[in-house]
């Protein structure tokens, strides 16, 4: 039962990094559109594509704590004792981000536009680099029972590398997703602009995974050893096939199946991951075993896991498909155009 629990939250982590990257990706974007005049098409085309399902996103970050601290409270203690500065930095960044994306829509003037839009586009750079930097202090190895805080354990060559990494899967998954939203609304500038960003984010991603290989093999030798050999190198390899083939999705303009193929990418990675750990929750000193909670309650856990995946499931699956038909907030050519707003210029 334990296993399983473990295997559910390594999911929900795969679930939360795909439909929360990509929102942070787009956030990325949104950091590096330019200034007003230019970069206000990019943002309204990021405002009506996330506004339907960034909430949303954050239910599987609420399952992934739930679940860590139910089922496996020994790691949960551990990980927010060792680590628990990034993440208070990552808790706060995704409060601003939200309140700037928030804000930012319905403000009329240019600098409370201006304002809020920083908070969120730099609250989407540093959240994912923090939440990035967590699972790389605990791959690492460097987070156990009773470890105090300390800037070494959540700022290391592993944590680094994972932050940047979040960061450049982030900017993957949100601009792949930018280009087919922009295609969905008949905006060929826009498909062109985010298609270059698609394919630079990925080569990031592929330069930042070549530089963790020699880093890692020193700094987190468990997970290394793991991600290079059985299951954990069969699952990344079939996420290197799914990044390629993304790429040339995009490449060649087709679009139809490159959002699928981006978010298997960053899933089986995580899920990669999750082979390369085993068996351990927390390298190389708590098993999954050893940091189960009580049976009673991991069995409770199950059911209310399997009562979440049939009541929301479903009405994630209906939101997503209806997002991403352009049921839900058509974009107008009053948005496309950046046409003005009463007090625009203030």
């Amino acid at each position: 039962m334990a296993d399983l629990i473990a295997w559910v939250m390594v999911l929900a982590i795969a679930a939360y990094a795909s439909g929360g990257g990509t929102d942070y990706g787009a956030g990325f974007w949104d950091l590096l559109a330019g200034g007003a005049e230019r970069g206000e098409r990019p943002r309204r085309l990021i405002d009506h594509a996330m506004a339907p399902v960034w909430e949303v996103n954050n239910v599987w970050l609420i399952f992934v704590l739930v679940i860590m601290w139910t089922g496996f409270p020994a790691m949960f203690q551990a990980v927010f004792t060792a680590l628990w500065l990034p993440l208070v930095l990552a808790a706060v960044g995704t409060v601003l981000r939200g309140a700037g994306f928030a804000l930012r829509k319905p403000s009329r003037r240019l600098a409370q536009r201006r304002v809020y839009g920083a908070v969120f586009a730099v609250a989407s750079l540093v959240t994912p680099y923090f939440l990035g930097a967590v699972l790389g202090g605990v791959a690492s190895g460097r987070v156990a029972v009773g470890t105090a805080s300390a800037a070494h354990v959540w700022a290391n060559p592993t944590s680094v590398l994972a932050g940047l990494l979040a960061i450049a899967a982030s900017a993957f998954l949100g601009a792949v997703f930018l280009c087919s939203d922009a295609r969905r609304f008949d905006e060929a500038g826009l498909v062109d602009y985010f298609r270059l960003r698609a394919l630079l984010a990925f080569c990031a991603v592929v330069v930042l995974a070549l530089v963790a290989l020699p880093v890692t093999h020193h700094d987190a030798p468990h997970v290394w050893h793991g991600l290079t050999r059985g299951l954990g190198l069969l699952v990344m390899l079939l996420s290197a096939v799914c990044g390629t083939a993304t790429a040339l999705l995009v490449l060649f303009r087709h679009h139809r199946w490159s959002r699928h193929a981006s978010v298997a990418t960053v899933s089986l990675a995580l899920v990669a991951w999750g082979f390369a750990q085993r068996p351990y929750l927390l390298p190389t000193t708590l098993t999954v075993s050893q940091g189960a909670g009580a049976p009673h309650s991991l069995r409770w856990l199950a059911l209310v896991a399997l009562i979440a995946v049939v009541l929301i499931g479903p009405a994630l699956v209906i939101l997503f498909r209806l997002d991403t038909k352009g049921r839900l907030e058509p974009l107008t050519d009053a948005d496309t155009r950046a046409a003005g707003l009463p007090g625009d210029d203030v």
